[in-house]
């Protein structure tokens, strides 16, 4: 959500950022429905004085006898009091379409995000490891030989259609671990708060992160109105939603695995096979809730803590910064992380972390108390993927294929995997 008295101080500034992202200069629009919505709150203001002066005087009307007096104050009072409540009707009405129009803009860019229409012009910060030179051609997941038993597409269509998937045997127990070590790396080595939360959110709920209205068609819902989770970055940073929280709290740093729901909708034909685009998937998802001037640093922080993951599985990835025209609706600056698939040749998305500035929080109204005294401030909220526990199986699969059909295990999950180090051609960890 944006800022109203930010919009009035300066709409050439808002105007430009908004339109590095595509959206064309929104702010006379939203100035006139403001000015429109001040003006029936102006004037609901000035009938209430004006009912409030009558209701005294008819007191006084009657005491003196002046029975023409009296009617006629009494004829304005009740002339106001509808005039006010019709004013204030007007004014809800409007005030709520000016909402509307806000809750349907998009976060404004950091000046230092790069401009840009699509991923073609998002902009590389780093690389870490080096692809492995396989002596054969390596496979997709999916296809490696000793995966293909676990991991069956064609069941899971029966059960529930496409973009579903069962796992079963080595492959299942090796994407358990991959969770379970992701989640003591964040709390035992970076400070993270393990959280469990519910999967299951109300509107506001999702409305706060940014998920609604807009974006809807893009998640699951019941039939008693309860929306299924996107990822745990919803019911994690509406754990602050509505709260003044004390300024020596922060920051709060948050993680949680969780089943993740996802429609994909416009996304047909799209990473069809295998199972890197799935309806159902898992995630350990870290937030953080910080003071403004922490922010900058803790995205940082947070993409570290992503990249460590992969670092101690041996993966390789890239880090690239996000392009206004690829960037989410909800971020001021993204780094996305793209693990290395052989299967595919090429890099893959496997975390995106974000900051949102006070974006969420507006919506949230999530705020903090400074410890000097003052006004309470709008906290920052940051999330990121730590990581996508289905791709990262897809990523220690297809680093770790072996010639006959075997992968070759991270060092780094063999103790969740009770010493086992590799999957063998049949199926099974040995």
């Amino acid at each position: 959500m944006h800022d109203i008295r930010a919009i009035r101080d300066n709409p050439q500034a808002f105007d430009a950022a908004l339109a590095r992202r595509g959206v064309e200069a929104p702010s006379p629009a939203i100035l006139e429905l403001d000015g429109e919505r001040r003006e029936r709150i102006l004037a609901a203001e000035t009938a209430q004085a004006e009912q409030n002066r009558a209701s005294k005087e008819v007191g006084a009307a009657k005491a003196r006898g002046d029975e023409a007096e009296f009617e006629r104050l009494r004829a304005l009072v009740a002339a106001k009091k509808a005039e006010v409540a019709a004013l204030q009707t007007e004014a809800g009405e409007l005030d709520a379409r000016l909402t509307g129009m806000l809750s349907g803009l998009p976060n404004l860019p950091l000046e230092d995000v790069p401009d840009g229409a699509d991923e073609a012009d998002n902009v590389e910060l780093r690389r870490w490891g080096t692809p492995r030179a396989f002596d054969f051609a390596p496979r997709e997941h999916f296809e490696i030989e000793g995966v293909k038993g676990g991991m069956d597409f064609e069941t899971a269509a029966g059960l529930s259609g496409s973009r579903f998937v069962v796992l079963s045997g080595g492959v299942a127990r090796i994407h358990r671990a991959l969770a379970q070590f992701m989640l003591d790396v964040h709390t035992l080595e970076n400070g993270l708060t393990e959280t469990w939360t519910p999967v299951l959110v109300r509107d506001e709920v999702m409305y706060g992160t940014g998920q609604l209205p807009k974006f809807g068609d893009d998640s699951y819902r019941t039939t008693n109105g309860w929306w299924l989770v996107p990822t745990a970055e919803v019911p994690l940073t509406n754990i602050v939603a509505g709260q003044i929280v004390e300024e020596a709290s922060l920051p709060r740093r948050m993680v949680a695995h969780t089943q993740c729901f996802r429609s994909e909708a416009g996304s047909a034909g799209k990473d069809t096979a295998g199972m890197l685009r799935q309806h159902q998937f898992e995630k350990v998802e870290m937030v953080s809730i910080t003071r403004p001037d922490e922010s900058g640093e803790e995205l940082e922080r947070m993409t570290g803590c992503a990249e460590g993951i992969l670092q101690r599985l041996g993966l390789p990835y890239r880090t690239v910064v996000l392009c206004t025209g690829d960037m989410g609706f909800g971020a001021r600056r993204t780094h996305d992380i793209e693990v290395w698939l052989p299967g595919q040749d090429t890099y893959r998305e496997i975390s995106s972390v974000s900051t949102c500035g006070d974006f969420q929080a507006r919506r949230m109204n999530a705020r903090f108390r400074p410890e000097g005294g003052g006004k309470p401030q709008f906290v920052h909220t940051l999330n990121g993927s730590g990581l996508a526990v289905g791709r990262c199986l897809i990523a220690v699969l297809e680093n770790g294929q072996q010639a006959d059909g075997s992968v070759e295990l991270p060092e780094a999950l063999h103790s969740y995997l009770g010493g086992r180090t590799r999957l063998t051609p049949g199926g099974t960890l040995a």
